[in-house]
């Protein structure tokens, strides 16, 4: 594999030429969700007031979980390989874990419009968990194009479902960490 850094990152997601191969597709899907789902684990307990909306909670949850995610794909992928990983290998795990950092983009911008008060800040901070759910099930639907397939009722019924079962895992850990 090319070792060009800026090829790593930017390809193929930037490019319709080339289709994402199925285990970079995975390794995507699963960082997304896992980082939707964090960052919904530290939006819910978040205490807004005007001056505090919970962004740097946000950040701070998606960057920690990204360079976490980040390490332990590449130990898990120098096991899975059977090999110490190259320079390309690394790259290539960074970018996927990009998703992570991706989670945290619109909570963040639905938040900031509770600092000059557009709206209040709890209003934005249920807002910010109600989109992070909406994009968790959305993914239903990102998988089905991946495959080559229309959406269907069942993929509503799975969206739903998903984000359902995602709101369980926040509640858990909520009740559990906080």
């Amino acid at each position: 594999m090319d070792a060009d850094p800026y090829a790593l990152l930017h390809r193929p997601l930037f490019s319709r030429r080339t289709p994402l191969d199925r285990g970079n597709a995975a390794s995507r899907i699963s960082a997304y969700i896992y980082g939707n789902v964090l960052v919904l684990t530290a939006l819910v307990p978040v205490v807004t007031s005007e001056k505090h909306v919970g962004i740097l909670v946000v950040l701070g949850t998606a960057a920690s979980t990204f360079v976490a995610h980040s390490f332990a794909e590449a130990v898990g992928d120098s096991v899975r390989e059977g090999r110490t990983l190259t320079v390309a290998d690394r790259w290539r795990a960074l970018r996927n874990s990009v998703p992570i950092l991706s989670s945290a983009v619109l909570p963040c911008v639905i938040l900031a419009t509770g600092l000059p008060g557009w709206l209040d800040p709890r209003t934005a901070q249920v807002f910010a968990e109600v989109a992070v759910l909406l994009r968790i099930g959305g993914i239903v639907f990102v998988i089905r194009r991946l495959k080559g397939e229309p959406p269907t009722r069942a993929s509503v019924l799975s969206a739903v479902l998903l984000t359902v079962g995602a709101a369980a895992v926040v509640i858990v850990k909520v009740v559990l960490t906080h």
